[in-house]
């Protein structure tokens, strides 16, 4: 503990090198890269979309088709008319009429609203919102061995051929239930248990007990900034907003044009590429940005001088 007292106090001192927590944080970061990592991701906005009218109505939003049969979880972006992007979500279709999004927490509001008034614009459709962010929890297991960790905590078949990637089933973890999506923001494989709130604490103590003897470490989000970072994985609010387009930010390929019906922004996406191939390419895009010398540590929101 006095170890531990010492660390936090030299880890409040303001610094432009690497913090003294530095180390902590890389043992989380390559646990989920080597062996297997526990992230509580519970914080995330979750809503419920259902009604007969679900399927049409959320494929409007979408860039991209989530009118998949259900057990699929799909990635997409929602557009504003001028193609700027408003929300970053995944939808997992459950039931012919049921469907689960989940969004970054610090847009919740926006992206509930968002949904809200453009699902049922004239108001004669069959479709419903509803927001059951603290109905549940979110456990990430991310990293090579997670698979095995989630073999000891349930019965159900968790191969590969049974559960592919962006699949979602539910499935038992001692006496609670939870919906195990394979999916992962970390790079590698992984799976997310969506948790009833009432099951949540036995599911995570299950984990953790099995966990304990197969080199298990919980991690932050600050690995998790990290590992997505790696990956080039985007983050709404900090790496693209509603000012930024699909292309320029590298998320063109979530946008299927030969959807029925196609989304809010085609056609101004359309607009964009035409505009980009005359100009002989995009005029901006999101770049990454190597430290050279990997003893700084950036924090949030640095200016970068070019050609300084």
């Amino acid at each position: 503990r006095e170890a531990e007292a010492e660390e936090a106090e030299a880890g409040s001192r303001r610094t432009w090198a690497r913090p003294a927590w530095f180390g902590r944080w890389a043992r989380e970061h390559m646990a989920a890269r080597e062996g297997v990592a526990l992230i509580d991701m519970s914080f995330m906005a979750k809503f419920l979309v259902q009604g007969r009218d679900a399927a049409r109505s959320l494929n409007r939003l979408c860039t991209a088709d989530i009118d998949c049969e259900p057990g699929r979880i799909t990635y997409s972006q929602w557009l504003n008319d001028d193609g700027g992007i408003e929300a970053d979500v995944t939808v997992t279709r459950l039931s012919e009429d049921r469907f689960l999004i989940v969004a970054t927490d610090t847009a919740h509001r926006h992206v509930e609203a968002w949904a809200r008034r453009r699902l049922d614009p004239d108001g004669d459709r069959h479709v419903l919102v509803t927001d059951v962010t603290g109905a549940g929890a979110i456990l990430s297991l991310q990293g090579p061995a997670s698979r095995a960790l989630l073999s000891r905590v349930t019965d159900a078949d968790v191969t590969a051929a049974a559960l592919p990637y962006r699949a979602a089933r539910e499935v038992a973890v001692g006496l609670g239930r939870a919906l195990c999506v394979r999916v992962t923001y970390a790079g590698e494989l992984g799976y997310e248990l969506h948790v009833p709130a009432e099951h949540a604490t036995h599911v995570y103590d299950r984990v953790v007990a099995a966990g304990a003897g197969a080199g298990l470490v919980h991690a932050g989000l600050r690995a998790v900034g990290s590992l997505r970072l790696e990956k080039g994985y985007r983050d709404y609010g900090h790496d693209m907003d509603g000012t930024d387009a699909l292309d320029e930010v590298g998320l063109g390929f979530t946008a299927d044009l030969s959807k029925a019906g196609g989304f809010i922004g085609r056609e101004a996406l359309v607009r964009q590429r035409e505009a980009a191939e005359r100009a002989g390419g995009l005029r901006r895009r999101l770049v990454q940005v190597l430290l050279l010398d990997p003893e700084l540590s950036l924090h949030h929101a640095e200016v970068v001088w070019r050609d300084g």
